[in-house]
């Protein structure tokens, strides 16, 4: 049976601001679990407020890892005034922009896991380039163009330890999902192609794959 959060940590993630459904949170809950078994750190890209943070923060917890967690904080395309993701409350009056940043550390303040995670407050491009540890799993959940997400692939999958799983969220096969889940689905289909990757599960549009082999 897939490992499960306790109740406490399902309700710090259904509490916090956030897009991921509990059925895939559960999803994702199970992949950090497993693969905190390497013993190697977590990490996600795209943290928003943190409500899927909670999650892996939980996993590398009991297995006693860190969780490394990316994001700009200024919000993707999608969450931008005027559009439909956008949260009023994630704009900061002082410069104009979004800044989930605030948000994101109450909820693990909240969720009693600040000591669990390490964020990383930047572009995801540029916080790979200087990274060059092995990771136990890379939960991509950031910017939904073929820009953003794919460099997300390019920059991160590589550093997947053997036996690592890659985590992609809104993946959706339909073409009418241009803007919302084509990315992240190409991506999908690009790390099954590379030959590294071998799908391991997937639940609603979460894919989880396991890197077991060289060529990214």
């Amino acid at each position: 049976m897939p490992a499960a959060p306790k109740p406490e940590i399902l309700a710090a993630f259904e509490a916090a601001k956030g897009f991921m459904p509990r059925d895939e949170g559960l999803a994702l809950y199970a992949a950090a679990v497993e693969a905190g078994r390497l013993g190697l750190p977590l990490l996600e890209v795209g943290t928003y407020c943190g409500r899927s943070t909670i999650l892996l923060a939980d996993a590398a917890r009991l297995h006693g890892v860190q969780a490394l967690t990316v994001d700009h904080h200024r919000g993707s395309e999608e969450q931008q005034p005027g559009w439909e993701y956008h949260d009023p409350e994630t704009l900061d009056p002082e410069v104009g922009l979004m800044d989930t940043l605030p948000a994101f550390r109450r909820t693990l303040h909240r969720a009693g896991l600040e000591e669990h995670v390490v964020a990383l407050v930047g572009r995801s491009p540029r916080i790979a380039a200087l990274w060059t540890s092995p990771l136990g799993l890379v939960f991509i959940d950031g910017g939904h163009t073929d820009e953003h997400a794919g460099a997300d692939y390019e920059g991160w999958a590589p550093r997947l330890a053997q036996g690592g799983l890659l985590v992609i969220h809104d993946v959706f096969p339909d073409p009418a999902d241009e803007f919302t889940g084509q990315a992240p689905y190409r991506v999908y289909l690009r790390a099954l192609e590379s030959g590294a990757f071998t799908e391991s599960a997937g639940h609603g549009s979460l894919r989880v794959l396991r890197r077991t082999g060289a060529g990214i």
